[in-house]
């Protein structure tokens, strides 16, 4: 009972929706208690407010990391309160400046998460400002600093937390990747079972939408593991976390491997149980890999039974069986037996590859946890690709990047400052003391794409529906300020803690810790219908500009992300074939190209939901969408077990044949995501350029691949799988761009 109470608490220490409630909590709590002592009346709710503003602008990082952010951050704080207090006398003035900061700050936030977070954090406390200068200018005076104070008190929290709990966040995110893995898995055995009329296209399409979370958590742990790389050599401990995520990735690319149609593998295989004892192996992996996202979080070490090595010993041996087989009727082929045809010789061979990749992940897994006894004498890689801007030269380039129309983040910024503007106005049409709350509802909703917004403004109105609901009963029920106080503290703790994985409970949260504060300063008549008011009009004023405002509507823009998917999946066959000829090594430039194909296409699938949440009007052809992106994903499997196989007998030099065909794959790839471009740029019928008929040319010339399992035929098998969904890929793409 120990022991399970220990790793209950160590896995929960170590979520993060955990770690930023009790922060929280910290904050707030000594905040109060100190409010306490010294008889804080009206000063306490600005401190409280300054508060969530700075815990608003925290990201993942490390404690310089974080220092540096809130410098940043109070610095924008001390410009945006300096704003309202200078215009607070002339309401349209103030609106005037607020329009043009929701524009800057906002626009600031398309260099990184880093920057998302500072400039919604600043937009909060400028509309805080607002709301304590309501009343008189004076107030504003007071109440400002405090504002600042509390930001700064939170600040201080945060890089204490960081610099003595570093570690906590990267398992998090590493516990969290592999539990995504495990899933991915899964999905990944389902296509393996050789049963006829089965839906392999749901299948398929389920497999590509869950490559987009598993990307995603991949991003994530990056990013959190960049933040804490100094300039000398890392600790110990975070080497070995290097480990674990570089581990992630060859599993991520070995998982996401296919070597054959999965449709030929079940008709060639019908009548063994070889493909099931794979999809055996598979499922045990995807249990091993939840094991280890276990294992990361409560710092223990994962139990095994021996269960995933005797299935890959009953797998090889029905695969050496099936070889057996075709080896004695290729021998007798002079006599009565008949030789294997082609097709099951191609389907062989793959099965083949499929049990050695499936070997080779299993022990991938089995080192995953611990640091390699070489990594100390620096023979492995370590390097990642840090996305953020190295300089304001840097970022600037970024910025302009994004100034136009074309950009969702100009949309955005455009789109969200016209939304407070005409909130703005319709509380000086009906002088509602408590008409900044439309303010907050819409910066707190309006999301860059239209169907996060509906979600967002869904959840922000039932929870506060269920947050006014539940702080009148504690009212009615624990009139004490001391109880009261205190569940007001638990409040600010889940909604931090909820604040991005269950927005409807941290809005719920949230507003029954700003109907508390009103009712301990004794302000809180009418409170409960002023906030549902206007919540509901600031949600129906972020629906409507989401829907008028420049919407960033998916299917205007898919060409352009297709066109990105197949420029990275070039670039990334160009490193593979680089690979073929110099030897496997997974330097920086590799595993660059190889996560940048990935991202491309975790963007396709991430677009692609999104579209599913738009008007059927605006959705264009969605089907030709669905297919597409089905197809990219098929490809760039085919790509990855290329990837895959690299190295060792595979690291040959390639014959003229299949140099020829993998060069006109690279042209193809290219000069279609180039067609997709200038489609783009066009608002037009693509060209119609010959790249699939070259495709199809060289694969005829280049007649059938050798039946025996040498590198060249591994290699040959793959880029034929390549260049036969190629011509597929280009047909979808063509049909949704000449019906646009």
């Amino acid at each position: 009972m120990d022991t399970t109470w220990k790793l209950s608490w160590q896995r929960a220490s170590n979520h993060e929706g955990f770690t930023r409630g009790a922060r929280a909590f910290v904050a707030l709590a000594v905040v109060l208690v100190y409010g306490w002592w010294v008889d804080w009346q009206t000063e306490l709710m600005p401190v409280l407010l300054g508060v969530i503003a700075s815990a608003l602008t925290e990201t993942d990082d490390s404690w310089r990391g974080r220092l540096r952010a809130q410098c940043l951050a109070l610095v924008c704080f001390g410009l945006m309160a300096w704003a309202v207090w200078a215009t607070v006398s002339w309401p349209w003035v103030l609106m005037g400046v607020m329009a043009v900061s929701a524009f800057s700050i906002t626009m600031l936030g398309a260099l990184s998460e880093r920057y998302r977070a500072i400039a919604f954090g600043s937009l909060i406390l400028f509309i805080y400002a607002g709301l304590a200068a309501h009343s008189s200018r004076e107030g504003a005076g007071e109440a400002i600093p405090l504002m600042l104070a509390g930001a700064t008190w939170y600040g201080v929290v945060s890089v204490l937390w960081n610099a003595v709990m570093p570690r906590a966040p990267v398992r998090y995110r590493l516990a969290k990747l592999y539990a995504m893995l495990g899933e991915y898995l899964r999905l990944k055995a389902l296509l393996l079972e050789p049963v006829r009329d089965v839906d392999l296209e749901r299948r398929r399409m389920a497999l590509a939408l869950h490559n987009g979370r598993v990307v995603d958590a991949l991003n994530a742990t990056k990013e959190s593991l960049i933040s804490r790389m100094g300039r000398g050599v890392p600790p110990l401990w975070l080497q070995t976390a290097m480990h674990q995520y570089l581990a992630a990735q060859d599993v991520h690319e070995r998982v996401s491997s296919s070597h054959e149609h999965y449709d030929l593998l079940a008709q060639s295989f019908f009548h063994s149980d070889v493909l099931y004892r794979c999809q055996r192996v598979l499922t045990l992996l995807g249990e091993q890999a939840l094991k280890l996202s276990v294992a990361i979080e409560a710092q223990s070490v994962p139990q095994h039974w021996g269960v995933t090595a005797r299935a890959i010993e009953d797998m090889q041996a029905a695969v050496a069986h099936l070889e057996t087989e075709a080896a004695g009727a290729a021998a007798g082929s002079s006599g009565a037996v008949p030789a294997p045809a082609p097709a099951q010789a191609r389907a062989l061979r793959s099965l083949h590859a499929l049990g050695d990749n499936l070997t080779a992940l299993a022990g991938v897994f089995s080192g995953a946890l611990a640091l390699p006894a070489h990594a100390a004498e620096g023979a492995l890689d370590y390097a990642l690709f840090d996305r953020e801007p190295r300089s304001l030269r840097d970022a600037w380039g970024r910025l302009r990047s994004h100034w136009r129309l074309q950009s969702p983040w100009l949309r955005h910024s455009l789109r969200l400052t016209l939304s407070l503007v005409a909130g703005f106005g319709i509380m000086q049409a009906t002088s509602d003391p408590h008409g900044y709350w439309i303010l907050l509802t819409i910066v707190f909703v309006s999301q860059p794409q239209y169907a996060a917004t509906q979600t967002r403004l869904m959840q922000r109105a039932k929870g506060t529906a269920i947050g006014l609901a539940l702080g009148w009963a504690v009212i009615q029920l624990f009139p004490g300020e001391l109880v009261q106080a205190a569940l007001l503290v638990l409040g600010g703790a889940v909604f931090f803690g909820a604040r991005h994985s269950r927005y409807t409970l941290a809005t719920a949260a949230v507003t029954t810790l700003l109907l508390l504060s009103f009712h301990q300063l004794g302000t809180a008549s009418g409170v409960i219908s002023a906030r549902l008011l206007e919540t509901v009009l600031g949600c129906v004023i972020a629906a409507v500009a989401s829907w008028l405002v420049l919407p960033y509507w998916q299917s205007r823009h898919w060409p352009q992300l297709a066109a990105q998917a197949l420029q990275t999946q070039a670039i990334y066959l160009r490193e593979i074939l680089a690979q073929y000829q110099s030897g496997k090594c997974d330097h920086l430039a590799y595993r660059l190209a190889r996560r940048n194909a990935h991202n491309a296409d975790a963007a396709l699938s991430n677009s692609y939901s999104a579209m599913l949440k738009e008007p059927l009007r605006v959705r264009g052809q969605a089907d030709a969408a669905a297919h597409f992106l089905c197809l990219s994903h098929t490809q760039l499997n085919y790509l990855s077990a290329l990837g895959a196989q690299r190295g060792g007998a595979a690291a040959q030099p390639m014959d003229e044949a299949t140099r020829e065909l993998a060069h006109t794959l690279l042209a193809s790839l290219q000069q279609l995501a180039l067609e997709l471009e200038r489609a783009q740029q066009s608002s037009g019928r693509a060209d119609q350029a010959h790249s699939a008929p070259a495709v199809a040319q060289v694969l005829r010339e280049w007649g059938t691949v050798p039946s025996a399992p040498s590198a060249h035929s591994l290699m040959a098998a793959q880029l034929q799988l390549v260049g036969k969904v190629f011509p597929q890929l280009q047909a979808k793409a063509r049909q949704w761009v000449v019906t646009e």
